[in-house]
């Protein structure tokens, strides 16, 4: 218990390590539910933000006259590989920044330099690799993923030109982790605001007025990047940054490498599932129901993205709250943030969900003008999000266990949902309905409700567990226990 105290100390210490740039969070005393309004509402806004990027090229593709639905469709099948992009920027990025943050509340902060130096030669080493690997195979990777002959050149046209960006994506993403680090979050969201601004304003240019099709879509997508990169990059050079971004510290070495890796490989692991994911529901799709199915799982998987972003920045308020005060043996306050954040995450999915069965118009009219395709999706979300209410619990209750530094525990549950759970039950259910590609999308609400069941039930067993423990040792300490 000693050194979880010591290890939280050091990472709150971290985190509060550019004292100009923050105000400090006691995240040990006052109100849990000002505290986890105070560090989500931030989180939320950057996760939407972020998200933007996919949402509006979807959006402006989805109403390109005469070729929105095939154009929508093709460029949904490059999903996998955009996330794979990004799963790549998060296993450098996400093991190197909490790094560089706990040696700054060491107070090496020559070490720290060094981590943020061998961490953007990788992203460019990365980047160059990603660059070539799909730049040659990525047209046979969209056949592969459920492009078909009619949709696979909307596909390749996007791809092709947003590879030529691969390098800002990087980045952009990976070293505005560092940024964050710091505790610079308003630079930190300032890069996002940056991109997605210009992404918002470029997309409808070169799509409507330049008639550049998806490609002009791409296009502005890289563009935003681009400029958002080169303003990360221009900041940690800058004598505004604490940690600076210095050539010298670029110098590859296995010793500050490795470790970082070896950090980042869970979200990596996490990120790159949903490209698994994306090519399992598009193949089987485009199989029992053609480029309609391919589409309306397109916009599902919009909808999915951006809807669930409130729950991953509810999640990632309560997480330092939950960390700081398991450190300080504080687990009645760790109780109470978990019953908050359930509280809070299980109203929110509540809402989802009716919004989703009762009126999913709400969502679909946004991507598509086509009647077909837009009722197709009406069913499919429907089915898709049946389960979504019960979405809540599995994020509180797996979160709440990363907070509590029971890394495996979540991570295997993460995998029973996605791995052990959907990704079968995506290739059985089909077999066992009549519609087949309806059956498809079963996969996701039966998937959900197992892993919510699995994971609640762990999580009562670990956590209660935990909690009667703490209560014993309680009670010892106090007057008259005899001890």
């Amino acid at each position: 218990m000693e050194n979880q105290k010591q290890e939280a100390n050091k990472n709150t210490a971290a985190a509060q390590s550019a004292p100009t740039a923050t105000q400090k969070v006691d995240l040990g005393v006052g109100s849990v539910g000002k505290l986890l309004f105070r560090l989500a509402v931030p989180a939320i806004v950057a996760q939407i933000i972020n998200v933007l990027y996919n949402m509006v090229d979807r959006m402006y593709i989805g109403h390109l006259p005469g070729v929105g639905t095939a154009a929508l469709t093709g460029v949904g099948v490059c999903f996998p590989i955009i996330t794979a992009v990004s799963a790549f920027a998060a296993l450098v990025a996400m093991g190197g920044a909490p790094r560089a943050s706990i040696f700054l509340g060491k107070g090496e902060k020559k070490e720290a330099e060094r981590i943020l130096g061998n961490c953007t030669t990788a992203l460019l080493c990365i980047s160059a690799l990603l660059t070539l690997v799909f730049s040659i195979y990525g047209k046979q990777l969209l056949m592969l993923f459920g492009a078909s002959e009619a949709t696979v050149g909307y596909g390749w046209s996007y791809l092709r030109i947003y590879l030529l960006g691969t390098v800002f994506v990087q980045l952009s993403l990976g070293l505005n982790a560092f940024i964050n680090a710091q505790g610079y979050a308003g630079v930190g969201m300032a890069t996002v605001v940056i991109a997605a601004v210009l992404n918002i304003i470029l997309d409808p240019i070169f799509l409507f007025v330049f008639n550049m099709g998806v490609a002009g879509a791409a296009l502005a997508t890289i563009i935003s990047q681009a400029v958002s990169a080169l303003f990360v990059v221009w900041f940690l050079c800058s004598k505004k940054t604490y940690l600076r971004l210095r050539l010298k510290a670029m110098r590859p070495s296995a010793k500050v490498m490795l470790p970082s890796i070896a950090l980042g490989a869970s979200p990596f692991v996490m990120q790159l599932t949903e490209s698994v994911i994306s090519v399992c529901f598009n193949t089987q799709l485009q199989r029992f129901g053609g480029d309609i199915a391919v589409g309306a799982m397109t916009i599902l998987a919009s909808v999915m993205q951006f809807a669930m972003l409130p729950l991953q920045g509810l999640s990632q308020g309560a997480q330092p709250i939950s960390s700081f005060n398991f450190g300080a043996n504080k687990l009645d306050r760790v109780a109470k943030t978990f019953k908050i954040l359930l509280f809070c995450c299980l109203g929110y999915a509540t809402a989802l969900w009716a919004v989703a069965e009762f009126a999913p118009q709400v969502f679909i009219g946004i991507f598509t003008q086509s009647p077909e395709l837009a009722a197709y999706t009406t069913k499919a979300l429907q089915v898709y999000m049946l389960a979504s209410c019960l979405f809540g619990a599995q994020i509180a209750c797996q979160q709440t266990f990363v907070a509590l530094g029971k890394a495996l525990i979540s991570l295997f549950l993460a995998i029973l949902r996605k791995i052990i759970l959907l990704v079968p039950l995506i290739f059985i259910l089909p077999q066992l309905l009549q519609d087949k590609a309806m059956a498809v999308f079963w996969a996701e609400p039966v998937a959900d409700t197992l892993a919510v069941l699995t994971t609640t039930t762990m999580f009562a067993v670990v956590f209660g567990g935990m909690m009667k423990k703490w209560r014993a040792e309680q009670a010892a300490l106090r007057p008259g226990s005899g001890k």
